[in-house]
Parts: structure tokens; C-alpha cells; sequence
């Protein structure tokens, strides 16, 4: 195609929209017949108003830093990333297998631990977990299930091969912009979803809703489901409020709850105390309760943990689910699988070096430079050592901490992420990226058609979070099975 020739210089590595000699991938060959009919101004002008859209709807995130909390409008790309459906069934597959396990593996801490007493999960890694919590031994929650919502995240290598990268169970975020996400580029290309098959993501809230009404103790009554923010000068405030009022939820702090002598929660509304059977929390495990928990906390219900236990109300996620959100528990992953489920994992992890394990830190010590070196219980991109960009002093100082508390260090090769086409000015340009589908499981799974694309906006950047300058797309999952993608 000559005019996508002329407008992108393709990257070395797997670029997810355009093939060898910039021809354009199957499901994205109608978004560049689109592209060819505009110019360098209308494109500027699309740009232009999905900037204006994002002012007009709110869409914000904070960026915490030395000089106080900083809002910022949400950063987004208008040139989508596209997969067909035909992968996407084998990712969608795989997601669905990894919650189960992940999800079996967690309820069999808390209470067996057959998996420590079989020797497939070393018993010093959960002795040294950080996210275990001692008062959830013992439980059983609905279905089995801990962790009912989670975002993992994907990328693509060089060679085409999709690897989970991370399991997000404690409070993920980000499926608020994904939908937001669609919103704007309805709005943007109209043309485009009338032309082609992009699978839906609209109906995300009402799955949600779906998956936390399954959790009621009461049954044969409607649900009384609300959402516990830490408040509106959290990161993701947007996303909690945004989520409430889709799914018809109750937005509120943890001053705004109590507990019953007989451990009943109740939300104080102007019509009185109202019972809550489903607590959708977004605060962290330490906050939750300050009766089992950090005692100062403000952010929290005192006597929650007491009802949890009791099985008056259920929390997604749950307490504790956290122990599985342990980038150590994560090259585990794999046996974790074929030990619940008897099969072989579908979706492969990022090979991994333990540095817990002598001969694992002393290749990665003697690697610092060739290596990804992560916390085992960080998120946002913090705290995490890329070793082809770093100086040699942080490459020494790394090396220290590693030597210091090894079972707190993974270590992973240096992948060289799929890029896409992302508007820089008036200009196409190659910008790595990764993608959070989110998987709900309850009663049953689901897995979102799609999700959110995380790009980086600095030339040659491999880190993606909003945090720390990344953007977004919106993902499109295309039925090339359709009548505008047959030849």
C-alpha cells in the first residue's frame, strides 16, 4: 500500500497492524484504505477532538510525585490496535484457564495446602509472602473463587508468540478506560464500525454486575452491591465512579459503612441503614479492616473481616487473593496449571529467573545488562531495573538489593515488544505496547474482547504505564470471517 509506506517506517520486530513490506495485517487492511482517504489536517483534527472528548467526559488519572498529586487528562492514541478473532479465541482460552487455576491454587493455600505438602509450590516462597494474610485461613468463599476480577498482561515478542506477562489479582485497574476508550472512537470513526465487524465491549458493566450479584449470601432479594473508594484524590477515582454508576452501584467510603453486632454490613444512606450483601473493594488488603488489619487505617470498615468470615457479605476481590500477585508465584504459573488442571498452559509465561535460587541469581547478576529485573510486589512500572538502559551504577545498585533479599528479585529477558502505528503529530511512528484483557469469574467466566492496549508514547520506550508517560489505544477484535474481510 503506497500511502502506508510513505506514512510508517517500520520497526525490526512484529508490528501488530502491517506485515513485511508494509502491507497491512488482514483485520487492519479496512482502517488503512480508511487512513489513505485523509489527509495530514483531518487526521490532526481527529487527534484534536478525541483530546477535547477526553476534557469533556472527565477521563483523568494521578500521577503521585514529590510536587503533590497531579491530575492529568488521560492520554490516548486514535490509531487503534486490531487482532483478529480467530487469535483472540485461542488468548481468550487461555486467560480463562490461567484465572481457574490461579483461583484453585489460592483457595488451596488458605486451606489444604496440598500443593506445598505435594512439593510443586515451595513452602519458603509462601512463608516469605508478603500478600499472605493469616486471618483468610479457613475460608471458603462462593464458588471457590478469590479472585474475581483480573487484568493479565500480554505481550508479543519478536517472533510473533504471545507471553503473559503479569497476573493483576489484588485491584486491578484500567477496564474503565477501555470502555471509554470505544466511546471516543465511535465517535471519531463512525464510518469504520459501520463498515466493519468490531466486537463489542459495552456490556463489560453488566458482566460485572453479573459476576458480584452471583456472590450474594442472600438469595431470592436483588443484590445490594457498592463500590469502597479510598476517596476522590485516589489514582483511579475515575474508575470507581465510573463503574458504580454503570452498574447501578453505590459509591462510598469506608466511613460510610458500619458493622452490626451480629455482622451484618450496612451502608449509611438518608432513608437509613441499608444492608450490603457485595462489597466491590478498591483499597489494598492492609486498609480493608482495621481490627485485623493496619490499625490507623481510615479507609476501611472495622469489622469487615468478622462478616467476610461469617458469610453475611462477600468482597471482590477477595482478602487475600493477593498471594497470588507475586511476580515469584508467577513463574510458578505454569506447574500451578498442570497440577489443578491436569493440562498444559495455552498461554506461556516470560521465562523468569528466581533469584531466591543460587544458580538463578548468579546468572543474573552476571547479566544485569542484558536483563529485566522486577520487585517481586510492585506495580505501575516502579521499582523494576531495564539493564540495556541502565547506567552502570544502577546496574551496581540493583546488585545490592538483589544480594540483600533475593526472594524479593525476578529477573526476565529484555523482549522486544510488538509495536503499532501511533499518531505523532501528523505522522505515523512504531510504538511498543501490551495489552489488559480482564477476566471475570464467579459462577461463570468471561473474558473481555479485548482490553487495554498500554502504549509507550516515547520513541523506543518499553514502559507502557500511564504513570510513567505511557498512553493507550483501543482494541479492536475483528471477525475477519465477515463479509467486508472476505477476498
Amino acid at each position: 500500500m503506497d500511502w502506508l509506506s510513505k506514512h510508517y517506517q517500520q520497526q525490526k520486530g512484529y508490528d501488530e497492524l502491517v506485515g513485511e513490506g508494509a502491507v497491512p495485517r488482514l483485520p487492519a487492511a479496512p482502517l488503512f484504505d480508511y487512513l489513505s482517504t485523509l489527509d495530514s489536517s483531518e487526521l490532526r483534527a481527529r487527534r484534536q477532538a478525541a483530546d477535547a472528548a477526553i476534557l469533556a467526559m472527565g477521563i483523568t488519572f494521578t500521577v503521585y510525585s514529590e510536587a503533590g498529586d497531579i491530575d492529568r487528562a488521560w492520554p490516548f492514541d486514535i490509531i487503534p490496535r486490531i487482532l483478529s478473532r480467530r487469535e483472540w479465541m485461542r488468548i481468550e482460552e487461555g486467560l480463562k484457564q490461567r484465572l481457574q487455576a490461579l483461583n484453585l491454587f489460592i483457595d488451596d493455600i488458605y486451606n489444604a495446602q496440598r500443593i506445598v505438602v505435594d512439593g510443586v509450590f515451595p513452602a519458603e516462597v509462601l512463608a516469605s509472602s508478603r500478600n499472605f494474610r493469616e486471618a483468610c485461613r479457613g475460608v471458603h468463599p462462593p464458588f471457590g473463587v478469590w479472585a474475581h476480577i483480573c487484568g493479565s498482561d500480554l505481550v508479543r515478542d519478536a517472533d510473533g508468540t504471545v507471553y503473559v506477562l503479569e497476573d493483576n489479582l489484588r485491584v486491578p485497574s484500567g477496564v474503565s478506560y477501555m470502555l471509554e476508550n470505544r466511546q471516543i472512537m465511535k465517535r471519531l470513526f463512525p464510518e469504520l464500525f459501520k463498515s466493519s465487524t468490531i466486537l463489542p465491549v459495552d456490556d463489560y458493566p453488566n458482566r460485572l454486575y453479573d459476576t458480584l450479584a452471583a456472590l450474594s449470601p442472600r438469595e431470592g432479594e436483588r443484590p445490594v452491591v457498592a463500590v469502597l473508594t479510598p476517596g476522590i484524590y485516589n489514582s483511579a477515582y475515575f474508575e470507581h465512579s465510573y463503574l458504580a454508576q454503570q452498574m447501578g452501584a453505590y459509591l462510598a467510603e469506608g466511613a460510610d459503612f458500619f458493622v452490626s453486632r451480629d455482622d451484618i454490613v450496612y451502608l449509611r444512606t438518608i432513608s437509613g441503614p441499608q444492608r450490603v450483601d457485595v462489597i466491590y473493594r478498591r483499597i489494598d488488603d492492609e486498609y480493608m479492616d482495621p481490627e485485623v488489619f493496619f490499625t490507623d487505617s481510615a479507609l476501611g470498615i472495622p469489622g469487615l473481616l468478622r462478616a467476610w468470615r461469617r458469610g453475611t457479605v462477600a468482597i471482590a476481590n477477595a482478602p487475600g487473593a493477593g498471594v497470588a500477585d507475586d511476580k515469584v508465584v508467577y513463574a510458578f504459573v505454569p506447574d500451578i496449571i498442570r497440577y489443578y488442571l491436569g493440562a498444559e498452559p495455552i498461554l506461556p509465561n516470560v521465562p523468569t529467573y528466581l533469584c531466591m535460587r543460587e544458580a538463578d541469581r548468579d546468572y543474573v547478576l552476571s547479566h544485569l545488562h542484558e536483563l529485566v529485573v522486577k520487585p517481586a510486589n510492585e506495580s505501575g512500572g516502579y521499582g523494576m531495573l531495564i539493564g540495556p538502559r541502565a547506567t552502570s551504577e544502577e546496574r551496581g545498585r540493583f546488585a545490592e538489593l538483589i544480594a540483600a533479599n533475593p526472594r524479593n528479585y525476578i529477573a526476565q529477558p529484555t523482549l522486544n515488544l510488538s509495536t503499532a502505528p501511533t499518531l505523532v503529530e501528523d505522522h505515523l511512528e512504531a510504538r511498543h505496547l501490551d495489552l489488559r484483557p480482564f477476566i471475570l469469574q464467579a459462577d461463570k467466566l468471561y473474558v473481555t474482547t479485548g482490553g487495554l492496549t498500554r502504549v509507550a508514547m516515547q520513541p523506543g520506550s518499553l514502559v507502557v504505564n500511564s504513570s510513567q508517560g505511557g498512553g493507550s489505544k483501543d482494541t479492536w477484535i475483528v471477525d475477519e470471517e465477515a463479509p467486508c474481510f472476505r477476498a
